[in-house]
């Protein structure tokens, strides 16, 4: 399942160099590893939810196991069954377990980003992703968080922008 060449490296590292390589501008914010989760990082670092991104693992549950990335806001709820497993052409998906992510990516949760992921793993970004100003993804490590425009997700090989990927929570 993993790419021996992706997950070799350092997965920050390997994420700071995804973006350096593609001339994307980025901020790292550094962030205490207890306090990586989104919520906790938000309400402890300031950060609203609104501009706080969080890439989501999906894999599918029949068949050949396939994965895809999905990028959403921390203040919506990615909608697995009605957005992703269409996209995934698939009966029935559902959110990776850290495990399947970690060996899939090199990353925990936490610091799941969409930079520097697997080649070929597709990468979908909610609409709603693309208008704010930056947005906060986690760095490929649980202590950082990186910020960046959301045209340097858009711009990522293997990304779509899927309009209602995710839904409001509440």
């Amino acid at each position: 399942m993993t790419d021996a060449t992706t997950t070799s490296i350092d997965p920050g590292a390997r994420a700071r160099a995804a973006l350096d390589a593609a001339g994307e501008p980025y901020e790292v914010i550094e962030v205490d590893p207890k306090l990586a989760d989104t919520a906790a990082f938000s309400e402890h670092y300031g950060y609203p939810l609104e501009v706080s991104g969080n890439t989501i693992v999906v894999v599918t549950k029949r068949g050949e196991r396939r994965y895809c990335a999905c990028v959403v806001l921390a203040n919506t709820r990615l909608d697995v069954n009605h957005a992703v497993r269409p996209l995934l052409e698939t009966r029935k998906a559902s959110f990776a377990s850290a495990e399947e992510t970690a060996e899939l990516t090199g990353m925990l949760i936490g610091g799941v980003t969409p930079f520097g992921l697997p080649d070929g793993l597709p990468i979908y970004i909610d609409a709603r992703v693309m208008e704010v100003e930056s947005v906060i993804v986690g760095g490929g490590d649980r202590s950082t968080k990186l910020q960046v425009s959301p045209q340097a997700l858009a711009r990522l090989p293997n990304a779509e922008v899927v309009t209602d990927l995710a839904q409001p929570v509440g």
